[in-house]
This record gives structure tokens, C-alpha cells and sequence, in this order.
């Protein structure tokens, strides 16, 4: 249970324990097995679509350690945006909270076009936006009402969209030489262009594992967060990977690559060639269930990392305000809708996809330079911490290097995704400094780590 207090702050329960970080993790993240992810074969082929899976998997091995340690140390929620406001500044931590509303507003958006596109697929006389429009309405509205229980209701969700992934597994009898319909061998397409190929399929492999870093926002809501976080969020990334490549071989053994590449839904469209209806109808709401589910979680994530920003004073306070009766931040919730609905209108899957991953990427870069900053700062031989990365400073390193090799194989197929992203963000911290800055209230900006955190090293 939650209440306010006087300052018109949340007080928690802090009763989450590592099933529930767990849960948060993958609830927001399982969305990647049904749609997304394929688009990598037609940058790299079957064969650079799994490597890229397998590889990406250890960037984000690498950024929960990193991140972890960061945020069982800051004194509040936050994730990375929290960790900038201590080891960055107002500069870094304006660029990177805007960075974590973009990278869950656009993968907001690319859950409704799916969303849209599945019910078209009953129907070619479906009009598509108008029900892109009524989910994000609908999961909108939730989100404003503040049910505490929506949290548990996308955990249900996202356990029954999972639990469809493994019955289209067994439906194919993979197990049975005679029997088995998968059939690898004729569908796949291996390297068609080479290693160059893996490097392009990086970013579309990062949709398998995209906002698992989420799971340190929960942190103060954690029994023992210094065991919550670290178990919960490793034992989300297994799920992740085995749930990856399970899609993986099943979707590529029903679907001839060139087909899946260019899939909107590549789990239910494998279950449609399967030819059993009871399993296509599975998928067609393990789907359905996935994308609501995730899109949901991001709107939550979303509007609170907005709402922090504002609460910070980093932009106008007018966004810090929280609901009298439902104690939910619906300003934030409520000036975010538009921006989603905007993006699902352009029907571009792909281009919604790589501004979220963009966004996404350029935080996880800061991440990995906040670590070893933070290193410096707070030194193990002198501040004690409730998790420690091990072999630092190897999984910043790592993190640093794969993040930059996936934004240089985006590149090659979306330079001007990157320019567009590049050229927004510039601006916007232009505006930040020429304007913003001036207005902001540095006490506000660190008051809740002033009194907690010791002096850092050299300062």
C-alpha cells in the first residue's frame, strides 16, 4: 500500500522482493519476443539475427551489474536519471531523463501500431488508427486512475504471454524428428551479407532486452533492494534470453526468412503456419496481451520520469503536480499521450523502433561513464555499497563498446534517424542552458541526496 505524507510524496511499503523485480523487468520487456526483433534478418540474416540476440545479451549482463551497484547506492528512484543527478550534473541529467521518456514513449507507440496491425489481420476493412487511438486511451486512463493493482494485472498479463511462447514451442513437436514442422535447414539464410551483417542486426537484437534496465527504478520500493535488484534483474535477463531464443528457432523454423524479416507479429504469424487454429488463436492473444502490457509499463515509466524531471525543476514545475484523489502524476501522463498517439499515427514500425533504440543507446553510453566516474567519486576502500560489480571497470569497458558498435551498425540503415536524434537532443539541451537553467533550483535539484550521500572523493 501507498499514501501521501505531508510534503505530497509517496511513502512505500517496500515490500517488493526479487519475484517482483523480476516481474517488472520482464512485464515491460517480453513485448520484444513478438514483434520487433525480426526486422534484424533483413540487416544480417537468420544467422546475424541470433548472434546479434546472443551478443546484445551480454551488453545488458554488463549494464544491470553497472547498474546495480549505482542504483542501490543514490538515495532515491530513478534508474539512470537519478544516478546523473549525483555523478553528472543538471546538464547530463536533463539529456538522459529525456532520453528515458523518448526511449518508453516510442516503444508506447510501436506497441499500438502492433496492436492496430493484429486486428487489421481479422479484417483488411479494419481501420487501424482508430483503435492505435482507443488502447492508448484506455491504458492512459489506467494509468491516471493509479490502480495500484494494474502492476499485478500486467504481471498476470505477461505470464500468460510467455506461457503462449512455450505452447507454440510444443505445438511444432520440435522434439520429434518425424513429426517436428520445424525446419530449419530450408528456411534460413545464414550470413547474406557477412559480418557486417551481425553488426547491423545489433539494434534490432536490443528489442529482445530493451527496458529491462527499468528494474533499479523499483528500488525504494524493495525489501532489501541490495538483493531484490541484483537477483530480480538477472533472473529477468534469463528469462529474456531463453525466451529469445526460443522465438528465434521457432519463428525461423515455420517462416522463410524473407518472410519473417518483413513481419509485423512474427510469433503469431509462425503460429498461423502451423495450420492448428487453436494455436493461432493462443498466439493471436498471447500478442494482443504482450503489447497492452508492455505499452502500459511504459506509460508508467514515462510520465514518472517526466514528473521527476519537473519535480526537480529541470523543466517547468507545472508537471510536478499529483492527482488530489489518486496521488498520480496526470499531468505528466496526460502531456505525454499526444506524443505516443503522434508517433503510432505514422504507421513506421522500423522508425519507431530505432528512435526508441536510439534513445535508449546514447543512455546506456552515459551509464557505462557514470560507473567508472562513480568509482572515482565513491571509492569501495572508502564507501560501502549494497551490491558490487565485479571486474570493473571490464563491464563499463564492454558496455561502452558494444553500445557504440550497435549505434555505428544503425547507421548504415538509419543515418537519419540518427541526425534527426542527434539534431533534437542538441537543441533541446541549447534550450536547457540558454533558458531552463536559469530558472531551476539547485537546493531542489540535490535536496534528497544532501543529507544522505557522504562527500566524494576530490570534492
Amino acid at each position: 500500500m501507498e499514501k501521501e505524507n505531508n510534503h505530497n510524496e509517496i511513502e512505500h511499503s517496500n515490500s517488493l522482493g526479487p519475484i517482483h523485480i523480476w516481474a517488472l523487468g520482464v512485464g515491460v520487456v517480453l513485448v520484444g519476443q513478438f514483434m520487433g526483433w525480426n526486422l534484424g534478418i533483413m540487416k544480417g540474416g537468420s544467422i546475424g539475427s541470433l548472434l546479434a540476440c546472443w551478443i546484445i545479451g551480454i551488453l545488458y549482463v554488463c549494464l544491470i551489474m553497472v547498474n546495480t551497484e549505482m542504483g542501490t547506492f543514490v538515495p532515491e528512484a530513478g534508474g539512470q536519471y537519478a544516478m546523473a543527478k549525483y555523478f553528472m550534473g543538471p546538464l547530463a541529467s536533463f539529456n538522459i531523463g529525456l532520453m528515458l521518456v523518448f526511449e518508453y514513449v516510442m516503444l508506447e507507440a510501436a506497441d499500438a501500431l502492433v496492436v492496430g496491425e493484429l486486428l487489421k489481420s481479422l479484417s483488411p476493412d479494419i481501420q487501424v488508427l482508430p483503435f492505435i487511438l482507443l488502447s492508448l486511451l484506455a491504458l492512459t486512463y489506467l494509468n491516471y486512475k493509479g490502480s495500484h493493482g494494474s502492476m499485478n494485472v500486467n504481471i498476470f498479463l505477461t505470464g500468460i504471454a510467455f506461457l503462449t511462447i512455450l505452447i507454440l514451442l510444443s505445438s511444432t513437436k520440435f522434439y520429434s524428428t518425424g513429426e517436428s514442422l520445424i525446419n530449419l535447414k530450408d528456411n534460413i539464410n545464414g550470413l547474406p551479407y557477412g559480418w557486417m551483417g551481425i553488426l547491423g542486426s545489433f539494434q534490432f537484437g536490443c528489442w529482445f532486452y530493451l527496458g529491462i534496465e527499468g528494474t533499479v527504478l523499483a528500488s525504494s520500493e524493495c525489501k532489501s533492494k541490495n538483493r531484490a535488484i541484483p537477483v530480480g534483474a538477472i533472473a529477468g535477463l534469463i528469462t529474456l534470453m531463453i525466451g529469445a531464443t526460443i522465438t528465434w528457432f521457432v519463428c525461423s523454423g515455420l517462416m522463410k526468412a524473407d518472410v519473417l524479416a518483413i513481419s509485423v507479429y512474427p510469433l503469431f504469424d509462425a503460429a498461423k503456419m502451423t495450420k492448428i487454429p487453436f494455436i493461432a488463436h493462443i498466439l493471436f492473444a498471447g500478442t494482443m496481451l504482450a503489447c497492452l502490457a508492455s505499452a502500459n509499463g511504459c506509460i508508467t515509466d514515462a510520465s514518472r520520469a517526466w514528473y521527476a524531471m519537473s519535480e526537480d525543476t529541470l523543466i517547468p514545475k507545472f508537471f510536478a503536480k499529483k492527482h488530489p484523489k489518486y496521488g498520480t502524476p496526470y499531468r505528466a501522463i496526460i502531456f505525454l499521450l499526444p506524443i505516443a498517439i503522434a508517433f503510432g499515427f505514422t504507421g513506421l514500425l522500423d522508425q519507431v523502433v530505432t528512435f526508441s533504440i536510439y534513445s535508449a543507446l546514447l543512455v546506456y553510453i552515459f551509464t557505462a561513464y557514470m560507473m567508472i566516474k562513480f568509482r572515482k567519486m565513491y571509492p569501495l576502500s572508502e564507501v560501502e555499497r549494497g551490491y558490487i560489480s565485479p571486474l570493473h571497470p571490464l563491464p563499463a569497458i564492454i558496455l561502452a563498446c558494444l553500445a557504440g558498435l550497435t549505434l555505428v551498425g544503425m547507421y548504415f540503415g538509419y543515418w537519419i534517424n540518427i541526425l534527426s536524434g542527434t539534431l533534437f537532443y542538441l537543441i533541446a539541451s541549447i534550450w536547457f542552458v540558454k533558458h531552463r537553467s536559469k530558472q531551476m533550483n539547485l537546493n531542489e535539484f540535490t535536496a534528497k541526496g544532501a543529507s544522505y550521500l557522504p562527500r566524494p572523493k576530490g570534492y
